[in-house]
């Protein structure tokens, strides 16, 4: 007999995590900066579009603005044609909206091997996987760990990290908003569910 509860409340926390993830949540991973202010006008345009706002970053470059958004899917892959679409409803909306004192660039694309993890629900989406954290206030003398997620829970970010001196690896809860940068390691397995994912694009 196969034990089904720990999926189940897997699924059951990853719903209400999708829940209760408001911007103000996660903004200083989500739309960092300079990016915040925008967060209220471009995340609504994801609505109802079958792809999910991940990350939005402000840049700059020889006077020059450039605005970052990455977009994300809970199955398969994001295609151009996707990132396209998105991409003229963003545009639509900044040209009326006009948030933005002179010239830029719009880019938009999708999350690579090394994806960033900014919404509370991604460190859930990808327990198991291997990542890397680094945060805004140290923990432990140390602003940097490596170790494989094992969820979200209260307001935290579970990891397995393997510290000196420990014979098992502890699981360690960091606060979610003590995170300033979070990304997952890209790796052989990452390959492999990438592949996966783009298989369930295609209808394979």
């Amino acid at each position: 007999m196969t034990d089904t509860a720990p999926a189940k409340n897997m699924a059951q926390q990853y719903s209400a995590i999708a829940l209760e993830d408001a911007w103000e949540t996660a903004t200083h991973l989500m739309a960092p900066g300079p990016a915040a202010p925008l967060l209220s006008l471009i995340a609504p345009v994801f609505q109802d579009s079958g792809l999910e706002l991940l990350r939005i970053r402000m840049t700059g470059q020889d006077g020059e603005q450039v605005l970052q958004i990455m977009a994300d899917i809970d199955e398969g892959m994001i295609t151009v044609e996707d990132c396209e679409r998105i991409s003229r409803a963003i545009s639509t909306v900044l040209d009326v909206e006009d948030p933005l004192k002179g010239q830029y660039i719009l880019e938009v694309s999708s999350p690579g091997m090394a994806r960033p993890l900014c919404r509370p629900k991604d460190f859930i989406r990808w327990a198991g996987f291997e990542a890397k954290l680094e945060l805004s206030r140290a923990f432990d003398g140390r602003k940097r760990f490596r170790g494989v997620l094992s969820g979200y829970e209260d307001g935290e970010v579970l990891m397995d990290v393997p510290l000196d001196g420990h014979d098992e690896t502890p699981t360690l809860g960091f606060k979610f908003e003590d995170i300033s940068e979070a990304r997952l390691m890209a790796n052989d397995e990452m390959i492999a569910d990438a592949l996966k994912r783009q298989k369930g694009k295609n209808g394979d």
